[in-house]
Formats: structure tokens, C-alpha cells, sequence
């Protein structure tokens, strides 16, 4: 089972269309898929036409126990409307945790434990994190085979991405290996200066961790998230369904040489 947790310490930067995208390219390619929504505000939950406040169950659940069984995590798994993509929501509860639960002993594996109880139930998982440093982001980040981080091509973006690579060397310190990660730019707009050279910023700072395309402006990731379908289910022919396809094959191709699959 691979795990990729789709982090920025900023948002709007593109991280939920991320995760639904790739999530419906992954469903085509006959993949049992996972999404981890671990934001309070329940993007990704409600993009998947989910009302947190009327669900039986939520990921705030597993921290309550703090060690998931795997029977926990398949009741609070949700199925989807797509074939092959299952869904562990969010509430605005998980806005507590740090202040509630955020000392307790091992409460940033949690989320690696429970993954380990499922990893036979799914072939890929996919976190949508929140935007803020603290106990949700520990977890998705310790959980993680590879990070990948979407950043919007203008300037005020790279603070953001700044803030995420120190929050890496940060957390590397106490653990045995570095973290994998992929920068991801977004939203990019060719006809614009600030886009083409906030690109370019983003290549000469990171080098060989900037994926060597990018996710353009695409007006169907807006209607796809007003229809609650994955742009690369709603609209696959186009141009960033296509750009998220190429992002696929790139990350893919990089887990096969580093003895990771995504089967």
C-alpha cells in the first residue's frame, strides 16, 4: 500500500483538487483508493457531497482510541459515488485535538498505525492535510511514503513552501530517514510574468524535487468540484485532468525506482 499525504503550510494552493484527481486517475487504473481528510474544515469531505455534521463517525474517532483497530477504521470508512475510492472524513472536532489529546503519549503515529491495520483492504491512500503545523499534520506526514507538495505559481506562495521544507528538516531530526517529497506548482498561468517566474524561483531554489511540469489554470476543476466529482471523472480529456495524468505516470515511475508500487 502506498501513502502520499498532499501537504503546503498555506492555503488554496490546490491540495484537495490534488487529492480528488489523482484519486480518480488511480480508481481508472482499477486501484483501491483511500482518502484521509484531516483538515477541520472538511474540504475534501464536502467535495465529496458528505455533511460532517450528520455522520455516525469521523477520523476524530481514531485519536479518541489512539490505537485503531482495523474493524475502527473500516466503520468509519465510507464508501464514495466512484467505484474504488473510499473515504475516512473530517469534522471540525479534529480543531481540538491539539489542545485536547496533542500531549498524549504516541499521538503523532496514530494515523500510521491505522493505516498499518488496513494496508491489505487498499492498494493507495491519499491524505488531504491541513494547512497548519500541529498534531493532524505529525500524523499525515509520519504516515507518509512520499509528500507532495502543490504550490500556486505567484510570489506570495513561496512563503508557504518555505515554511513546509523547514517544517521537513524540522521533523527529519527524530526520525531514521529524510522525507521524500515532490514540489508540485500549480494553478499556473502562462500568460502571466508572475507565473512564469515564480516557476522558474520555485526550479532554482528546490532543484531535482520540483516535478518538471505543471498543473495549469483549468476552469473544470471549478465545475467539477460544484457537480462533487473528481475533475479526472468529470472532465477527463481536459487539460488538467491530462496534467494530473503526467503527474501520475511521474510519481509512479519514481516509486518503482525507489522499490515502492502503487499495487
Amino acid at each position: 500500500m502506498l501513502v502520499w499525504t498532499i501537504a503546503n503550510q498555506k492555503g488554496g494552493v490546490g491540495k484537495t483538487t490534488t487529492v480528488v484527481t489523482l484519486a480518480g486517475l488511480l480508481a481508472r487504473q482499477g486501484k483501491r483508493v483511500l482518502l484521509l481528510d484531516m483538515d477541520p474544515h472538511g474540504s475534501l469531505t464536502s467535495y465529496l457531497n458528505f455533511d460532517s455534521d450528520l455522520l455516525d463517525g469521523t477520523l476524530y474517532e481514531l485519536f479518541q482510541s489512539a490505537q485503531p483497530t482495523r474493524e475502527q477504521v473500516l466503520r468509519l470508512t465510507l464508501g464514495t459515488a466512484f467505484e474504488g475510492i473510499s473515504l475516512l472524513p473530517a469534522s471540525i472536532t479534529l480543531a481540538t485535538l491539539d489542545r485536547t489529546l496533542g500531549t498524549r503519549d504516541g499521538m503523532g503515529l496514530v494515523i500510521k498505525r491505522a493505516l498499518q491495520c488496513v494496508e491489505p483492504d487498499f492498494d493507495a491512500v491519499l491524505i488531504d492535510c491541513p494547512p497548519v503545523l500541529g498534531v493532524m499534520m505529525v500524523n499525515a506526514l509520519a504516515a507518509s511514503d512520499r509528500i507532495l507538495v502543490p504550490v500556486q505559481t505567484e510570489f506570495l506562495a513561496l512563503k508557504g513552501l518555505e515554511r513546509m521544507v523547514k517544517t521537513f528538516e524540522i521533523m527529519e531530526k527524530s526520525r531514521s530517514t529524510p522525507f521524500r517529497y515532490t514540489i508540485v506548482p500549480t494553478m499556473f498561468d502562462k500568460r502571466t510574468k508572475a507565473s512564469l517566474q515564480t516557476l522558474q524561483a520555485i526550479k532554482a531554489e528546490y532543484g531535482d524535487v520540483v516535478w518538471n511540469s505543471v498543473i495549469p489554470i483549468d476552469t473544470k476543476f471549478r465545475d467539477a468540484s460544484l457537480q462533487h466529482v473528481p475533475p479526472s471523472i468529470f472532465a477527463p480529456e481536459s487539460r488538467g485532468s491530462h496534467a494530473y495524468g503526467t503527474l501520475l505516470n511521474y510519481l509512479q515511475q519514481l516509486e518503482l525506482e525507489t522499490g515502492k508500487e502503487t499495487a
